[in-house]
């Protein structure tokens, strides 16, 4: 019993410390990096994304956080339209491409073509594919690979706070420059 407690305090004071070593990472401006940043068309300071996006969206979106499961109405939303990201409104995905994963967070099998890219992030100890929008940089979700076999076998695992959802025959809004 007392190796059990042992291993399970060690595994989650690593999994804590690996999780701090990436939001000092994130947060610290000062600190040289190897990697080349990236320049994104849509590109504002994080004052002024505090001043356009609500808490919870500049949490998810700038801050890389994540929404509670089942609390977005986008979660059961199949109406044909386009999803543009919250952040800049560049679209994102199409819903028909959309499916239940029942996980509780709005999925799809694809993104709109070049309008996602992709990271990895070891923010909870392990390598995930991080989903970013391409035009502004915010945070998305995950990729996972136990998506519908039938299509691409991906689920776009996606916080419905980092969406706005355009109803087909609207027009999508411009960008958010």
């Amino acid at each position: 019993m007392i190796k059990r407690i042992v291993i399970l305090v060690t595994v989650l004071g690593f999994l804590s410390c690996k999780n701090e070593e990436a939001k000092v990472a994130m947060n610290d401006t000062t600190a040289s990096t190897t990697e080349q940043e990236t320049t994104y068309k849509v590109s504002k300071t994080n004052e002024e994304w505090k001043e356009i996006l609500t808490p919870q969206e500049y949490n998810v979106l700038r801050e890389a956080g994540t929404e509670r499961p089942f609390t977005s109405p986008l979660n059961k939303q199949y109406k044909p339209g386009t999803l543009i990201c919250a952040a800049c409104y560049a679209p994102v995905y199409n819903n028909e491409h959309k499916f239940d994963s029942g996980t509780g967070w709005p999925s799809y099998d694809r993104a709109i073509d070049g309008q996602v890219e992709r990271d990895t992030d070891y923010k909870i100890g392990y390598a995930r594919t991080e989903l970013k929008c391409a035009t502004c940089g915010s945070h998305l979700g995950h990729e996972f690979n136990d998506g519908p076999r039938r299509t691409t076998g991906k689920r776009h695992c996606i916080n419905g706070v980092a969406l706005n959802f355009i109803p087909e025959g609207e027009s999508l809004p411009e960008l958010r420059k």
